[in-house]
């Protein structure tokens, strides 16, 4: 994705037949969004473009945009799947208490003062709260909660996320210990 990009949202779909896209927005800052903004749409394959919203409106959930020069479905087909970022320049100040998504790759995660591992990503729309990917010790990933319940500090300058998990939560995904997979394939 690269360093000196951010990613604010996700283009989703088409959505209309004069270039529009339906939009996962991944900002909570409000109005983030505005016409005459300019984004850059990162396609999978690293390629970058440069995007003016020229329309934007909520509609089911998600966010439509409208960009200048972009004026069919077979245009906006293009952008399905493509990041939609701002240069790390250009983002948002936020609250005190407040952390960009994308600072917390890299972060150690420790419950009190057991390190759990470090965060490898973040996944989008599986619940109420983003779920960190956490690489420790184990072959799988850990899946965690973002949620407020569960952070105790978050350190962006330190890389540390300190978190308050609830008993069993890191079991939840963990891989299965020796003894669980003889007994599954006993059933």
């Amino acid at each position: 994705m690269g360093d000196e990009y951010l990613s604010l949202a996700r283009v989703l779909k088409t959505q209309g037949r004069h270039g529009e896209v339906a939009v996962e927005v991944h900002s909570d800052v409000p109005d983030r969004f505005v016409e005459g903004m300019r984004l850059f749409a990162l396609d999978e394959s690293g390629g970058r473009r440069q995007l003016t919203v020229e329309e934007l409106w909520p509609h089911k959930g998600h966010l439509v945009l409208k960009f200048a020069g972009i004026d069919s479905i077979s245009d906006a087909e293009i952008l399905v799947r493509c990041e939609l970022q701002v240069p790390q320049a250009e983002r948002a100040e936020l609250e005190p208490g407040w952390t960009y998504i994308s600072d917390l790759t890299g972060c150690v995660v420790f419950d009190g003062d057991r390190e759990i591992g470090k965060i490898e990503g973040v996944q989008f729309g599986a619940g109420e709260a983003p779920l960190l990917i956490v690489r420790g010790q184990a072959k799988t990933p850990y899946e965690i909660p973002f949620a407020e319940a569960y952070l105790a500090e978050v350190d962006p300058a330190k890389k540390q996320v300190r978190m308050r998990l609830p008993e069993g939560m890191l079991e939840v995904n963990a891989p299965l210990s020796e003894e669980e997979k003889r007994e599954m394939k006993k059933d």
